[in-house]
């Protein structure tokens, strides 16, 4: 458990921490910001946000670092812990008026040297789509004359000293949605799908590719469940957006595609965690938070398991098999912002190699989890075929930063994951949701509990023995016949470029459940109401006690910045995090960094691989 000193010892901001590994510690010298280094002040100011992409440059230094202050949207190189960041030479510049960016999102499939596309989300609803490096077009989607070209960017010899673009995207009604993006991305493997949440509960699916209409748009139900309501765009031709998801009640705060791009976890204001299969729209599971809104969600590697963050102060782990909670974390004083897994630090070791299910070349991925960026999010662990069974020995790194400006890791091991005999209970347990099929390489010990039973509760200490757990067989996900064909037009329609997953290329403390809802007067907006009364969820499978689920303490758990923390990003060789003042900073990972700076003296060319 992290310790607290004194006062003094507890306001003081760390430069380094240490874990297993070795010493994790700050580098001033990559540290980034806007040029003249002033402090951002950011009251009432969205939250910075910051995307990575590899531009597989010859050169060796292909990494491009985005990130987002107030008005202002920045695009650097980025150099990692082998150089010191220039901050007079941004690649690109733009400041904005009348909204500001709230999030962003490279497309890795189509990114040169020559160019990428960049989505970005505005506090007005808008979403552009931007070429940072070619700066000639874009466009802009939810406005009022959608999908137009926007601006055209002049070169000129100031370039070379930063390059900066002024951009003017006037608030108006707004066709599709009128209220702030909270987050964008594009649809796993596909070049021109992308995904979009926004602060009334809505999610939109659009194609760059396909024109946008001139009038609002009508929709048509496709399929309605438990909290949810999808709704395709009613129209004689293909038009954005192409789906129109209404989910919870209150902002849907953020979404993550599974490792594999099938599955799709959104966190709410109503603090529900719900998992849907992308490509058939079905509801997966669901979780409830201990109290208060989810603020952050993020998948492990190998799609085993959903950790969440929120109102609550605490990460909680649900596992996407069994549809349950089985572990909650406390360490933060405050909101969760972030989490995100470490697949640089997740272990992976062989305890027999005959209870080991799975090709040599899955074994190897294993071994070698989370070596290469691209492939690391597709490695798979082997599947527990018995109750007697055990899989290859597994610790899963994650990390959170919160609104208490501390970084918190996480391990998550074997005696969570596995736990032996738990302590007996006579509550019943009710409303468990029924499990459909993981991701691929998931695991397969899927409970699907009717009536007022429910699986075993977990132990209440994470050091007790192991346990064996049921199996059950999974259910697949199929999609009802009734909307077969809505879901077969609509996968014709827009999922046809999904490229193989191999190609190349303001704070304010709410300790209510669920009372924040959408304000928008759309009807389509009116979802049928959850089942179950989310103030009765307490003591159920879909909110366990905290003395039911193992109660997880943090690694390391420091303080780090002066402001709020809104940026966790694990790369190869270094942590990067970001606070609201607008400081991107790089934490050298044990044993990079006196390597990598003796390089850096000798002038050695290199960038860091991601």
């Amino acid at each position: 458990m992290a310790t607290e000193g004194g006062g003094k010892e507890m306001n003081e901001i760390k430069t380094q921490f240490t874990t297993r590994e070795g010493p994790y510690k700050l580098l001033p010298h990559s540290e980034y910001s806007r040029p003249n280094r002033v402090p951002f002040n950011s009251q009432g100011s969205n939250p910075v946000r910051v995307s990575f992409v590899n531009l597989n440059d010859q050169s060796g230094n292909g990494d491009r670092l985005c990130f987002n202050v107030g008005r202002e949207l920045y695009f650097y190189i980025y150099k990692g812990v082998r150089k010191a960041a220039d901050l007079s030479k941004p690649i690109d510049k733009r400041i904005y008026k009348g909204t500001q960016p709230t999030c962003h999102d490279f497309n890795h499939l189509t990114a040169t040297a020559e160019s990428v596309s960049l989505l970005v989300g505005f506090s007005a609803g808008q979403v552009q789509l931007i070429d940072p490096i070619k700066k000639e077009t874009s466009k802009l989607f939810n406005e009022e004359n959608a999908c137009q070209h926007l601006w055209k960017v002049d070169w000129n010899e100031e370039r070379l000293k930063g390059s900066k673009t002024n951009e003017e995207l006037v608030p108006v009604d707004r066709l599709i949605d009128k209220s702030r993006v909270t987050c964008v991305k594009w649809v796993p493997g596909s070049e021109s799908l992308f995904l979009v949440a926004h602060a009334s509960g809505n999610m939109y699916l659009y194609n760059v590719e396909h024109a946008c209409g001139t009038t609002a748009p009508h929709y048509q139900l496709l399929k309605q469940g438990e909290s949810f309501a999808v709704h395709t765009c009613k129209s004689k031709s293909t038009r954005n957006p192409l789906l129109k998801w209404t989910v919870g009640e209150g902002a849907l705060n953020e979404f993550a595609f599974s490792p594999d791009g099938k599955f799709l976890a959104c966190v709410s204001q109503d603090g529900f965690l719900r998992v849907f299969s992308f490509d058939s729209v079905e509801l997966h599971g669901t979780m409830k938070s201990y109290f208060g809104g989810l603020l952050c969600v993020c998948w492990s590697p190998d799609g085993k398991y959903v950790v969440t963050g929120g109102e609550d102060d605490l990460v909680t782990v649900w596992s996407f098999g069994d549809c349950r909670v089985i572990a909650r974390g406390h360490g933060h004083k405050s909101w969760v912002s972030v989490v995100a897994f470490d697949p640089y630090t997740t272990s992976v070791e062989e305890s027999d190699p005959m209870e080991f299910s799975g090709s040599d070349e899955d074994f190897q991925d294993l071994l070698h989890f989370g070596r290469d960026r691209a492939n690391s999010t597709q490695s798979r662990l082997s599947k527990r075929n018995s109750a007697e069974s055990r899989p290859v020995s597994v610790t899963y790194r994650f990390g959170s930063v919160g609104q208490d400006t501390q970084l918190c890791l996480w391990d998550l091991t074997e005696d969570i994951l596995f736990p032996h005999q738990p302590l007996s209970r006579a509550r019943t347990h009710t409303n468990v949701m029924n499990a459909t099929s993981p991701p691929a390489g998931s695991t397969g010990n899927s409970v699907t509990t009717p009536g007022n039973s429910a699986p075993p509760p977990l132990p209440r200490s994470n050091s007790l023995p192991h346990s064996t757990v049921s199996n059950a067989s999974s259910k697949s996900s199929v999609a009802d016949g009734a909307i077969a064909s809505g879901v077969s037009k609509f996968a014709t329609l827009s999922l046809h470029d999904r490229k193989d997953r191999h190609h190349e290329k303001d704070h304010k403390r709410n300790h209510s459940m669920g009372h924040i809802s959408s304000k928008s007067s759309d009807k389509l907006n009116l979802v049928t109401k959850t089942k179950t009364d989310p103030a009765k969820t307490l003591g159920t499978p879909l909110c366990p006690r905290m003395e039911d689920v193992p109660l997880l303490e943090p690694l390391i758990c420091k303080k780090i910045a002066h402001e709020r923390l809104t940026v966790l990003i694990f790369l190869e060789d270094c942590i990067v995090t970001a606070c609201q003042e607008g400081f991107i900073c790089t934490w050298g990972r044990p044993g990079k960094v006196g390597l990598l700076s003796s390089q850096n003296q000798a002038s050695s060319p290199g960038g860091t691989v991601v």
